[in-house]
């Protein structure tokens, strides 16, 4: 059945077939990614959940808002397979996902519980692109740490966890576009820091998601079978087919070399970035 939202009926819960077969192919797509790049996919996703959202009728601040809490939720299912494929590689730093895990969980909870709610959609568009743009660009350039550059103590390595799961709460993605090149300045090889990073997804998407569905408790126009920001049949579908593709992923990432690998990194941001900031600017 439609939905009515400020006086508009909304074809939203109309899952006709062309909703599922964009649903099922990003899925497929963005659980690929999660595995090749470590990103979680929700830089993938939240631009297309966006445009899906909006073309059927929701208001461009709140399909915003729920495009970011829906990626996020995706990620909890994507990282686990992910993770799972690149355990099997020994590429995971174990003593990295514990040393900034509990930053992360404190970090994601100040930006879903918190400042998600009190922003606007734009504003978060915006400082989606932003911030993509900037984290593709050191990708890009390929700069090299300073050798003798490691990695901080049990305090800063808290604190770095802290701004990762906080940024990831407020863009929808699980962390890696902030935690691989954290690593990697850190003299983190890259296939390791892709690994870490894909580990570190679970705790970012479940910690956000917990906030996302308690902070958007009052919301009035949201589609139906939505938690809080969480759009249920969305991530129903993403997950379903994510999985399926995220450890074919995480297998091609140990067979690219290392420049590549971050170019095709870098490349695929840019272009996310730059939707999001046309929405930004036309919302």
């Amino acid at each position: 059945m439609p939905v009515r939202c400020h006086g508009r009926h909304l074809p939203i819960m109309s899952f006709e077939p062309t909703l599922i077969v964009e649903l099922a192919l990003l899925g497929l797509a963005t659980g690929f990614l999660a595995g090749l790049l470590g990103i979680g996919g929700g830089m993938i996703m939240v631009p297309f959940i966006t445009a899906i959202l909006s073309h059927r009728g929701i208001e461009a601040d709140l399909a915003i808002k729920m495009a970011i809490a829906t990626s996020m939720a995706t990620i909890v299912f994507t990282s686990v397979s992910s993770v799972q494929a690149h355990h099997k590689q020994g590429a995971i730093r174990w003593d990295l996902v514990k040393g900034l895990a509990p930053g992360i969980v404190l970090g994601a909870a100040l930006a879903s519980l918190g400042l998600f709610t009190l922003l606007k959609g734009s504003v978060l568009a915006l400082f989606f692109a932003g911030f993509v743009g900037f984290s593709a660009t050191q990708m890009f350039l390929d700069k090299k740490p300073a050798p003798s550059r490691t990695l901080p103590g049990t305090a800063g390595l808290v604190g770095a966890g802290s701004v990762i799961g906080f940024l990831s709460g407020l863009v929808g993605a699980g962390g890696g576009f902030v935690s691989v090149p954290f690593m990697t300045w850190c003299n983190v090889a890259i296939h390791n820091a892709v690994a870490t990073s894909a580990a570190l997804g679970f705790p970012i998407a479940l910690a956000n998601v917990i906030g996302y569905a308690i902070g958007g408790q009052n919301l009035t126009h949201s589609p139906p079978y939505s938690l809080g920001y969480v759009w249920l049949p969305g991530l129903a579908m993403i997950a379903t087919f994510s999985v399926l593709t995220a450890p074919v992923g995480a297998s091609v990432a140990h067979q690219l070399p290392v420049k590549k690998l971050k170019r095709v990194f870098a490349s695929i941001l840019y272009l996310l970035a730059a939707y999001m900031l046309y929405r930004a600017i036309s919302t």
